[in-house]
């Protein structure tokens, strides 16, 4: 039996506005629903080429506010934006997520912000420290960008959840991307789901991740090393002086 909370995701394009700017991104076009094969998926492709695009109309159709949170978080620091979330239609699994949340690595302050302001609106200062030691005894905002979105993962994602998250890579250096794959690893073993989009050749190396690209116009599953993160980080690492040279036009010192 499939335990996915969320099994695929179709677009109804009849409900976006004809001169939506969605209608010219190639890759959102597809026929029928997109499956979402696995515990984590991850949407990759270049940028403009609709992956977050997509993401964000799930999150929409989820119930999240466009710049994150979770379900109660209702987070608006600029006017909605055209997208797809009144057009996006979710297939769902027989299962119910127990909590969700929408994680971006751009809007964290503000999403850090409504988080405490939520958490904390009339708790004792014992409840507060007890609230605090989720996320290593500190409020998120005396943490750095990279040290906060680490520690709100680690405090409030849990087992049997559902995750969207939106280059998360933005916020975190190679390191702490590793301690990221190691949650979304043990998490998605404890039931919970993840739908990353990403550039990270690291992210997308989680064993048993399904990688769906948006390059070429047209969704399609894609093998690790055929994505072009693994591709030019590899090229870059391993043929540096020459691909430097190449890009460059001119001898290194």
């Amino acid at each position: 039996m499939n335990q996915l909370f969320l099994r695929a995701v179709a677009i109804d394009w009849d409900a976006v506005p004809r001169d939506a700017y969605v209608r010219g991104i190639s890759a959102l076009t597809f026929e029928g629903p997109l499956t979402l094969p696995s515990a984590v998926t991850c949407l990759v492709g270049e940028n403009g080429s609709g992956k977050s695009t997509l993401l964000e109309g799930i999150a929409a159709a989820l119930g999240f506010s466009r710049e994150g949170g979770n379900l109660h978080h209702r987070v608006f620091t600029y006017e909605e934006a055209e997208g797809l979330g009144d057009a996006v239609r979710l297939i769902r699994g027989v299962r119910k997520p127990r909590r969700g949340y929408f994680l971006r690595a751009e809007s964290l302050y503000n999403v850090a912000t409504k988080a405490e302001e939520y958490r904390l609106s009339g708790l004792g200062v014992s409840s507060k420290e007890d609230y605090y030691a989720r996320f290593g005894g500190r409020s998120l905002h005396d943490q750095s960008h990279g040290e906060g979105f680490l520690r709100l993962v680690q405090g409030e994602f849990g087992p049997d959840g559902l995750y969207l998250l939106d280059e998360p890579e933005a916020a975190l250096s190679p390191q702490r991307q590793l301690t990221l794959l190691y949650e979304v690893h043990r998490l998605s073993k404890a039931g919970a789901q993840f739908i990353i989009a990403t550039h990270s050749p690291i992210l997308l190396g989680l064993p048993g991740a399904a990688l769906l690209s948006f390059d070429d116009g047209a969704v399609h599953p894609v093998g690790y090393r055929d994505t072009a993160s693994y591709q030019v980080m590899e090229m870059f690492i391993n043929r540096r002086d020459g691909f430097l040279r190449r890009l460059l036009g001119e001898e290194l010192s």
